[in-house]
């Protein structure tokens, strides 16, 4: 194999904005444009309070995150962390399930790229549309990393700066009796802390490609705490506005509710500014889910945990091409058939079995390598098992899918060993 294809040629082409704006980018997306809807079903009007805890839950995992980082930045991140610090059978797991949460995962902000493009041109069909940007996001991603990352800047820009309008212009409209009766301790709004959790999952995101960030352990740990936080105000500040326009019962009744909330206002070009916002915003969702499901299959590939050919870097554009080609190849097969709510409900499991063995990684750290006392992982790791619990109470069909996709990896973890020992043998 000739030397640019080895499996450990990455580049670092991304500096700390780079690093921001991609974590940015797969977070504010299809939890504030897509998912609103469905927590707003859940919680009624404290949704924000929903939004405002699973904040507070994602910011001890990010937390651990930061610390791992900081200590090792390495492609594929918590798969890494685990495999080194709890178990190899542990790490693959955690690999597999982060593979199979960010594939759903894009698939759902996919359809949530089609609602809205939908919605802005009536008419056409939503999930043809989110097979069609799946493809095309993975051919972006193919031709390299600095392309991706400057389109996914300008996404970022793009839709913070819609999501400013949806602020300021639906102040002039918004209903303080909206948010009545407000009961922020029902059970819903806990079930919706579940869900929303998935909005806020691509915080990590950048920590899978750690190999490709200039000084890594100083500038991915600050991406992923600086992109939480800007985040979590989006969010807050966006969803009180939603809620204000036409109440949560208005947002459940839609798959692209910010659409519908600036409907309120009665003015047909705020209605069309949201609804091409709501599809930038998903698309960039979708760009950078490729880039780290991609790179997570490249890392595990290097470790012999999935076939090689995965790791195989490309001599001119120097990306895993084979494992970006094959998850974007899935991910555009998937929103053919996806249902919503269950792609939401898989990621999320996905993500939080990721996020519990990130916090059981950074408790394992030894003393002289922590930033943070132990009871930082302690809390994330407690508070990511209550999560995995909610989701297992608002949606058990959901939750029993991603429980077999969670057997099946254990099923190729050791037929990849047998498979490996007898190649060693011959």
């Amino acid at each position: 194999m000739e030397k640019q294809e080895q499996p450990n040629q990455l580049k670092q082409s991304l500096g700390l904005w780079d690093a921001v704006s991609i974590n940015v980018g797969a977070i504010i997306g299809g939890g504030i444009f897509v998912v609103t809807g469905i927590i707003a079903g859940l919680a009624g009007s404290a949704l924000v309070v929903s939004m405002a805890l699973a904040a507070v839950i994602a910011l001890f995992t990010a937390l651990s995150f930061a610390e791992l980082t900081a200590w090792h930045p390495v492609e594929g991140a918590v798969y890494e962390y685990t495999r080194q610090l709890v178990s190899p059978i542990a790490g693959f797991l955690t690999g597999w399930m982060w593979i199979i949460a960010n594939t759903f995962g894009g698939a759902a902000v996919s359809l949530g790229f089609g609602y809205y493009l939908a919605a802005a041109i009536p008419g056409l069909p939503a999930n043809v549309i989110a097979s069609v940007v799946c493809l095309g996001f993975t051919a972006l991603n193919f031709l390299g990393i600095r392309q991706s990352a400057l389109l996914n800047n300008i996404f970022v820009v793009i839709k913070l700066s819609v999501l400013g309008f949806f602020v300021v212009f639906g102040l002039f409209f918004a209903n303080i009796e909206n948010f009545l009766p407000f009961e922020p301790l029902n059970g819903g709004m806990f079930y919706a802390m579940g869900l929303i959790f998935f909005a806020y999952g691509g915080f990590p995101r950048v920590a899978v490609m750690a190999e490709e960030v200039k000084n890594p352990k100083r500038n991915v740990p600050r991406a992923v705490l600086l992109s939480l936080l800007i985040s979590a105000l989006v969010y807050v500040i966006v969803g009180a506005v939603a809620v204000g326009l036409v109440g949560p019962v208005g947002l459940a009744a839609s798959n692209a509710p910010l659409t519908v909330a600036i409907g309120a206002s009665g003015n047909v070009a705020a209605v069309q500014v949201l609804a091409i916002g709501g599809a930038i915003a998903t698309a960039s969702v979708l760009l950078a889910a490729v880039l780290g499901v991609s790179r997570m299959a490249f890392s595990m590939a290097r470790q012999q945990d999935l076939p090689q050919a995965l790791g195989k870097v490309h001599k001119r554009f120097g990306t895993p091409y084979v494992a970006i080609w094959i998850v974007g190849t899935i991910m555009a097969i998937i929103v053919l058939f996806a249902d919503l709510t269950g792609t939401i409900v898989i990621s999320t499991f996905g993500l939080v079995f990721g996020y519990i063995f990130a916090n059981l990684s950074a408790f394992k750290l030894k003393n002289e390598k922590r930033l943070y006392p132990k009871i930082i992982p302690i809390i994330g790791l407690g508070t990511s098992i209550v999560v995995m619990l909610f989701i297992l109470i608002a949606t058990p069909a959901a939750w029993f899918t991603a429980i077999i996709f969670l057997f099946v990896g254990i099923a190729v973890y050791y037929l990849r060993k047998i498979q490996l020992a007898r190649k060693k043998k011959n």
